[in-house]
């Protein structure tokens, strides 16, 4: 079922089996942009802009912003109020019309976003793994979503997405954002979350295959998963526990040990 609002004048259709929660509350569009530490220098990617409530933010503080948004009816409206302006050198928004799974990302130093709940794990793992890195990132997320990220060894919500993500990212949950600062209220709860970039692995792309096949057979000892890859004599605290019982920090030595023995994954 649809619903229509009209926010400033804005038209907005919000589709609950899309997961479209348009955020309305100007405030904390404007603390998303603060907790990002948003500057004038600084290039932003919005993903899912939607009625553009956090690209206002954005506009009156960054050097430029790329807000993706796949809706076209959106991006008319966007284009509209951002790019359709006399003076080109006054475009500080440029929109892009598209499925954020399956563009090119442009280059970009932040991101700040009130991405789609149903897209939180692919959109996660696009941003960690992209090649150019993606800087800092400010998003909002569905709260249990937003537990698996920090979640502990020893937790029942700890598994790849906990690991991959502290293993690449300094993570942590801000506040919690009641819900009617969305449209239409959503029926879980959701929380701000910041990820900022650690660069302390080159290859992430293989570090989340080794991460990812580790999972695959969370119940068995690392060096049953990895029998055929890591040297018989290789001792390794380690390899004697299952991946459920590694710390990410665990997984990165693990990593850059097994790197270095078999120069490949």
């Amino acid at each position: 079922m649809e619903m229509e609002v009209t926010r400033r004048d804005i038209n907005v259709k919000a589709a609950r089996s899309r997961s479209q929660y348009f955020l309305i509350d100007d405030a904390v569009a404007a603390r998303l942009v603060e907790y990002a530490g948003v500057e004038r220098g600084d290039v932003v990617l919005e993903i899912g802009a939607g009625g553009g409530s956090i690209t206002e933010k954005l506009a009156n503080k960054a050097k430029k912003v790329y807000a993706v948004e796949k809706d076209k009816a959106l991006c008319e409206t966007l284009r509209a109020q951002y790019e359709n302006k006399k003076s080109k050198a006054e475009v500080k928004v440029r929109v892009i019309e598209g499925d954020i799974m399956k563009i090119e990302l442009p280059e970009f130093d932040k991101v700040v976003a009130n991405i789609p709940f149903s897209l939180s794990s692919p959109i996660t793992y696009k941003l960690l793994l992209h090649s150019a890195g993606f800087g800092l990132a400010v998003l909002l997320y569905q709260k249990e979503f937003a537990q698996k990220i920090v979640a502990k060894t020893g937790s029942s919500l700890y598994g790849r997405l906990s690991v991959i993500t502290q293993a690449l990212a300094d993570t942590e949950i801000l506040e919690l954002v009641h819900r009617d600062a969305f449209y239409p209220s959503p029926p879980v709860k959701t929380v701000i979350v910041r990820l900022k970039e650690k660069g302390q692995i080159a290859n992430k792309k293989a570090f989340f295959e080794f991460v990812t096949t580790a999972f695959e057979h969370r119940r068995k000892k690392m060096r049953n998963i990895f029998k055929t890859r890591f040297p018989g004599g290789l001792a390794l605290e380690e390899l004697e526990r299952r991946p459920e019982e590694l710390s990410p920090d665990d997984f990165v030595r693990l990593f850059f040990r097994f790197w270095v023995n078999t120069k490949e994954l």
